[in-house]
C-alpha cells in the first residue's frame, strides 16, 4: 500500500512539473489573469478610448534642451480594431506657446488600416504617410495592456530574457507577426506598467518608445488603466488622461480612406533648381527648401532638412550643378528635428555642418547615437563629424562671394542662423516668415532684428516658401498676430 500511494505522489508531482508553464509565460499568464483573465481578453473585438492630456514638442522647442512647450489635447479618441489590426486616432490640438501656425486649436486624425497608414486634413483630404510611419503606428496598438498581454499570450508568440528590475518583472515578447516589445509587470499586483518597444527616430537613432499605464479601472470586465504616460527615451512626448473606455464598442469606420489606400508610399524626392543670383540656387521641393552657394573654390549648402532622402537628393543636386567644385560645408538654420533631419546624410557626405553654438552638443550626439533598427547612410558608412558652432556674426567670403552668417534668439528658436548676401542683398531664413501663409507669428520679431542690423535687403529666401521681395515681408510683419479664441 505504502508503495502504491509512494507511487501515485511521484506521478502527480511529475505531472504538475510537466504542465507548469515556463516562468517567462507563467508572467505573461499572472499579468492576464490580473487584467480579468486570457479567455476575457482574448474575446475582446474592439477597444475605444476617449479622454484629453497633454503632449510635448519633442525635437520642436526654443533650444535642445528646453522641454517646456506642451499642446492641450482634448476631444480625444483612440479607436482600435484588435483582431483586424486597424487604428484610428482623433483629437483637438491647442499649443501653450507661440506655434507657427497660430493659437487656435487644430483637429487631427491619423489612423493605421494594415499595411496603409494615413493622415486626413481638416477639409478632408487623405494622405498616406512613410513605411515607417506607418510601421510605428502598428506598434502603437499593442501599446495598452489588454492588446499587450492579448499578444503575448497568444501561443504563436515567444517569450524570452524574463528578468526583474525594482519592482517590475519584464519579458521580451515577439509577436506571431514578427512584432518585438517588451512587457513590464508589477511583482505585487501583477499588472501591465509598461510596454516598451524598440523603432527608429531619423534625427535619434534607435530610440525606446515607451507607455506606462497607471490608475487601473473595472471597463467591461476587465481591468484598463486611465492613465497612460509616452516617452521617447527619457523625453515624455504625452501624458493622456482617460474619461471614458469601452470594450467591443462602436468604433466608427477604421478603414483607410480610399485615397490613401490607391497612393503609392512618398515618391522619392524632387529637386527644382533656380538661380536667384549669381552663384546662389533655390533647391527647392516639397515643404522645405535648400540653398547652394558658389565660392571661388568650393560649394556650401545651406540647409540638410527632413532625412536621408531628402538630404541626399539634395546634395547630389548641388554637385551636379557644379561638378568641378566640392561641396564642402552645410550651414544648418537651427536645431528643430524637420531642419535638422539631414543633418547625418551631411556628414555621411563628408560635409562640416555649421550651426549655432547652442546646437553643437546635439549634432554631435545626433552623429554617434546607433541607427541599427533603420540603418541610414551614415550607418552604411561611418564618419566622423566635423560640427562647427557660431556664438558670433562669421563672415564667409572670397573674391567670388560673401556671406554673412548671422545668430538670431527668436520665439520660434534660440539658436538659428540666418544667411545674409550683402552683394545679392538677399536674406536666407527658416520659419520665422513664410509667405503666403495664413498667419505671421515670428515675422515681426524678425523684423525687428533685421532693422535693428541695418541689413539692406531686396528679397527674403524662406526655406519653406517662395522667395519674396522685401516689401512683402514688411507688409506681412506689420500684420497683427492672431491671439487665442475660445
Amino acid at each position: 500500500m505504502m508503495h502504491t500511494r509512494f507511487l501515485a505522489l511521484l506521478a502527480t508531482v511529475l505531472l504538475a512539473s510537466c504542465t507548469q508553464a515556463p516562468p517567462e509565460q507563467q508572467i505573461v499568464n499572472d499579468a492576464a489573469a490580473a487584467l480579468g483573465g486570457a479567455e476575457r481578453i482574448f474575446a475582446v473585438r474592439t477597444l475605444v478610448i476617449e479622454g484629453d492630456g497633454t503632449q510635448y514638442n519633442l525635437g520642436q522647442d526654443v533650444t535642445p534642451e528646453a522641454h517646456g512647450q506642451t499642446f492641450a489635447i482634448t476631444d480625444l479618441k483612440q479607436a482600435i480594431d484588435v483582431a483586424g489590426s486597424r487604428m484610428r486616432v482623433e483629437m483637438t490640438r491647442r499649443p501653450n506657446f507661440a506655434y507657427f501656425q497660430g493659437p487656435q486649436p487644430q483637429r487631427q486624425v491619423n489612423g493605421i488600416d494594415g499595411q496603409v497608414g494615413y493622415n486626413v486634413a481638416p477639409n478632408g483630404a487623405a494622405t498616406r504617410v512613410p513605411d515607417g510611419v506607418a510601421t510605428e503606428r502598428r506598434i502603437g496598438i499593442l501599446h495598452h495592456p489588454i492588446t499587450a498581454v492579448g499578444a503575448a499570450r497568444n501561443a504563436m508568440a515567444q517569450l524570452a530574457n524574463l528578468r526583474t528590475e525594482a519592482n517590475e518583472s519584464l519579458v521580451d515578447v515577439t509577436t506571431a507577426n514578427g512584432v518585438a516589445f517588451t512587457l513590464a509587470i508589477d511583482v505585487v499586483t501583477k499588472l501591465p506598467t509598461r510596454v516598451i518597444s524598440r523603432v527608429d527616430n531619423t534625427n535619434l537613432g534607435d530610440v525606446a518608445l515607451e507607455t506606462s499605464f497607471a490608475d487601473y479601472q473595472d471597463a467591461g470586465g476587465l481591468q484598463s488603466p486611465t492613465r497612460l504616460t509616452v516617452k521617447v527615451d527619457d523625453f515624455t512626448t504625452a501624458e493622456y488622461r482617460v474619461a471614458k473606455q469601452t470594450i467591443d464598442g462602436d468604433t466608427g469606420d477604421l478603414a483607410a480612406p480610399s485615397d490613401a489606400v490607391k497612393a503609392s508610399s512618398p515618391p522619392p524626392p524632387t529637386v527644382a533648381v533656380e538661380e536667384i543670383a549669381r552663384g546662389i540656387w533655390y533647391l527647392a521641393g516639397g515643404s522645405h527648401h535648400s540653398v547652394l552657394v558658389e565660392f571661388g573654390d568650393h560649394l556650401t549648402l545651406i540647409e540638410a532638412p527632413q532625412n536621408d532622402a531628402r538630404a541626399l537628393a539634395v546634395v547630389a543636386r548641388a554637385r551636379e550643378l557644379r561638378p568641378g567644385k566640392p561641396l564642402t560645408e552645410l550651414v544648418n538654420s537651427h536645431h528643430h528635428f524637420d531642419h535638422s533631419g539631414g543633418i547625418r546624410a551631411a556628414v555621411a557626405e563628408g560635409l562640416t555642418v555649421i550651426t549655432h553654438q547652442g546646437n553643437v552638443a546635439l549634432f554631435e550626439s545626433m552623429a554617434k547615437r546607433p541607427h541599427t533598427v533603420v540603418p541610414d547612410a551614415l550607418a552604411k558608412g561611418p564618419k566622423p563629424a566635423m560640427i562647427k558652432g557660431i556664438g558670433q556674426d562669421t563672415t564667409l567670403s572670397d573674391s567670388a562671394m560673401t556671406m554673412q552668417l548671422l545668430p538670431y534668439s527668436g520665439p520660434h528658436s534660440e539658436t538659428m542662423l540666418i544667411a545674409y548676401f550683402p552683394r545679392e542683398r538677399l536674406l536666407v531664413e527658416a520659419d520665422v516668415y513664410n509667405p503666403g501663409g495664413q498667419v505671421f507669428m515670428f515675422a515681426g520679431p524678425f523684423l525687428e532684428e533685421v532693422k535693428k542690423r541695418n541689413l539692406r535687403i531686396d528679397r527674403v529666401v524662406p526655406l519653406h516658401a517662395k522667395v519674396a521681395p522685401y516689401a512683402q515681408f514688411v507688409k506681412d510683419a506689420s500684420l497683427p498676430v492672431p491671439t487665442a479664441t475660445n
